[in-house]
């Protein structure tokens, strides 16, 4: 059995006023892949991205609404509760990240385009205010790109750094983990005007990054650390959302079709195209490998599907808008990767 925590949007969608009827979720799934039960566990605004201290305690969700905050809930057993709310460092975010010595909790602000950095103590509370990066810059897509846009941090395979893919500016912003802090170490990738960059993985080996493009929709593999874009592919139009490994396959979810695409990863960090596959519901917004399975969180059917590695559906659930799924620390038997992808507007 593997236990899951499941980020919610107001159930009107995204970007609808918060307080209508989101919050977390807990779901559990058995070793053959069916769900065991799903329940909501917490009331907090729209909490579309969630982060598992790694000590199973606490639990923080970022409340993705103008008024940025993220808040801590305490885990102890089947109950859940908010303990402390504190500002997230700007408007909207909509990923967490927290750094290998789960000293900082990261968060991508998405409409203010700034990087948050919270600074925890070693129970996982909230141990001083929130220091903000902000940056500048836009791209060509007026409704799109006005300004900077944060939507997803990832931690480099170097362990050092982390990368804050920005959709409004089409970049990939560098930041130094050090022991005076998060800092400022330039920019890591720049794509083509109006890209939109939204997620991207990382190869095992650390040679390759793997970005999806949600405004052109494409799949660029870039060479690491360079940043030298090496292959670009097209995806279906439609909001490409976000990317992850699944073993020796890359796969990147278009929410407009309701589709998720495979490709498989050659010795040289290349893609080739394997197979397309439909999915049930709507808007798949977050996904990520589960015991050997995809679990698909799709925000506008209100549904998790789990779907093995040929792409059939095993089961299915209700939740309403889900948002992202990830796993409950210290609760899972089963073996999985921690999930790396994050969503957002």
């Amino acid at each position: 059995m593997t236990s899951l925590w499941i980020g919610t949007y107001p159930v009107a969608g995204a970007g609808t006023p918060v307080g209508l009827g989101e919050g977390v979720w807990r779901a559990e799934l058995a070793d053959d892949g069916t769900w065991a039960g799903v329940e909501q566990v917490a009331v907090t605004p729209s909490p579309s991205f969630l982060a598992a201290h790694p000590g199973g305690r606490v639990l923080y969700a970022a409340n993705e609404q103008t008024d940025g905050t993220v808040t801590a809930l305490v885990v102890d057993g089947d109950r859940v509760s908010p303990t402390a709310t504190t500002p997230s460092g700007g408007a909207d975010p909509c990923h967490l990240l927290l750094t290998p010595d789960a000293g900082t909790l990261l968060v991508a602000n998405y409409s203010s385009g700034t990087l948050g950095a919270i600074p925890l103590a070693a129970d996982g509370s909230f141990a001083g205010p929130v220091v903000v990066h902000g940056h500048t810059g836009h791209g060509p897509r007026e409704d799109r790109q006005e300004g900077p846009h944060a939507h997803f941090v990832a931690l480099e395979p170097d362990g050092e750094h982390v990368v804050v893919v920005d959709l409004g500016t089409d970049e990939l912003r560098r930041y130094a983990l050090t022991a005076d802090g998060v800092l400022e170490a330039g920019i890591a990738a720049s794509f083509d005007p109006g890209t939109g960059p939204r997620h991207l993985a990382f190869a095992p080996d650390g040679r390759h990054a793997y970005v999806a493009g949600e405004l052109d929709s494409t799949l660029r593999v870039l060479a690491w650390p360079s940043g030298e874009v090496v292959q670009t592919l097209p995806l279906p139009e439609g909001l490409a959302a976000h990317v992850l490994l699944d073993g020796d396959e890359v796969v990147v979810a278009v929410r407009g079709p309701g589709v998720l695409l495979r490709f498989a990863v050659a010795d040289d960090g290349l893609l080739a195209p394997l197979r397309t596959d439909d999915l049930p519901g709507t808007w798949p917004r977050h996904h990520g490998v589960v015991g050997g399975r995809l679990v698909v969180a799709e925000q506008v059917a209100g549904s998790l599907e789990v779907l093995d590695r040929e792409g059939t559906v095993v089961d299915r659930v209700d939740v309403p808008a889900a948002a992202c799924v990830v796993p409950v620390a210290g609760r899972s038997t089963t073996a999985r990767r921690e999930l790396a992808v994050a969503d957002g507007q």
